[in-house]
């Protein structure tokens, strides 16, 4: 019997509960972004009518307010969207307990052992989107599959408050016509080369020789191709509040722009320390690292790189950003504003597989001193104790780093 997975999207979720909380913001259109002192402050979710203005997520501020003059930006309230995560969960534990959190705003559910007692898929998904806009006043859309993957495909076919079924009878329909990147795990690098051997669409990568996939993309290129003919058998993981945060990142929009290698550097150790100190906090390694830029003709990009064993090593951290940087960009234009981003994270007290390359050693005297570092600066302030080649940074702005703790899964 094939499993009944349902995927749970909030639809602009930020958004949508600072337009609850504020009614009269309703009809407007509404964006949550950072702050827009400094230079600060991008686009981190909007609603459906600022959408329609061609409002996009991590378009900076002043960007969207030429493309639509009367948009409403507000400042974050991460503890009332958490807290409306925690109440939408409640509604699903109604019905399962089987909750896997993909971030504050989308669930997995398995729903297998459920339908006995509360219907079909489509009915649980169809109650559970009542409920939700019923006692919540938010609304979400629901993929309904066998598997995860093509759950999660239904959720994002139809925006707001909707339902999609993709069954066996209809997937090849519905999914495989789709562009390959909507797939679940194919980011930009992949989908570039997927693209470069003709694989186009989802169905041209469920068609495709899966021994050309291994040679292209290794074992992801086996497990892409599973995913294209609906062979994901991954289970619905449930997971506490803490242990969904799959990357921790900093950014900054800088008072002046970057100009050379020496000037990112200072930054990017920067991020790094308090990449390295978040880590710390919540007990995780990560085992990459990506780093975005936006220069001053506001053209973005994105590279990441795998580092070597996990870590939380500042030193780490900081050489693989700096190093993908060197490697990817020539400084034909300066920079405006830079993200360091810790991606693939696992507890730090499972056991994984150490690197030769890696002098364990090493990296422990290295921990224990950036450790102290911590311990010196909490006591006695963050100015405390820094690094010379930090000192009369004039690029960084006085408000400090704007933390953003990103429940993504970042595709490799």
């Amino acid at each position: 019997m094939d499993r009944v997975i349902l995927h749970s999207d909030m639809n602009s979720f930020y958004a949508s509960v600072e337009i609850m909380l504020n009614p009269e913001l309703r009809n407007k259109p509404v964006a949550v972004g950072g702050s827009t002192e400094e230079r600060h402050g991008i686009i981190l979710t909007k609603n459906q009518i600022a959408k329609k203005y061609g409002i996009k997520t991590g378009m900076v501020n002043w960007e969207a307010k030429l493309l639509c003059p009367d948009l409403v930006i507000i400042t974050p309230h991460y503890e009332q969207y958490i807290k409306y995560s925690k109440m939408a969960r409640e509604i699903y534990s109604r019905y399962t307990d089987k909750i896997e959190p993909f971030g504050m705003d989308e669930c997995w559910l398995d729903m297998t052992e459920s339908t006995e007692l509360f219907g079909n898929g489509f009915d649980i998904a169809n109650n559970i989107r009542k409920t939700i806009k019923s006692e919540l006043g938010l609304t979400v859309s629901i993929g309904v599959s066998f598997n995860k993957i093509f759950a999660k495909l239904g959720s994002d076919m139809k925006k707001p408050d909707a339902i999609t079924v993709i069954n066996r009878e209809n997937y090849k329909d519905k999914v495989w016509n789709l562009p390959v990147e909507d797939l679940f795990y194919v980011g930009p690098a992949t989908k570039r080369k997927l693209n470069s051997i003709g694989v186009q669409t989802i169905g041209n990568l469920a068609k495709f020789p899966v021994n050309i996939l291994k040679d292209k993309l290794g074992k992801n290129g086996i497990m892409l191709s599973a995913y294209a003919n609906g062979a994901d058998t991954s289970p619905v993981m449930p997971q506490d509040f803490e242990s969904q945060i799959k990357s921790i990142g900093h950014g900054l929009t800088f008072v002046r722009d970057l100009k050379d290698n020496n000037d990112a550097w200072q930054v990017i150790f920067e991020l790094s320390q308090n990449i390295g100190k978040k880590l710390r906090k919540h007990h995780l390694l990560c085992g990459g690292i990506q780093l975005s830029i936006r220069t001053s003709n506001l053209w973005y990009k994105q590279w990441q790189s795998l580092i070597d064993g996990n870590s939380r090593s500042v030193r780490t951290i900081a050489h693989t950003a700096q190093n993908l940087l060197e490697t990817h960009f020539n400084w034909n234009d300066t920079i405006r504003s830079l993200t360091v981003r810790a991606i693939y994270l696992v507890p730090d007290n499972i056991p994984y597989q150490r690197s030769l390359f890696v002098d364990d050693e090493k990296n422990e005297n290295t921990e224990k001193l950036e450790r102290t570092v911590e311990v010196l600066r909490n006591r006695f302030g963050p100015n405390t104790i820094t690094y010379a080649s930090l000192l009369n940074n004039d690029k960084i702005p006085n408000i400090r780093l704007e933390e953003m703790i990103m429940p993504k899964l970042l595709s490799r």
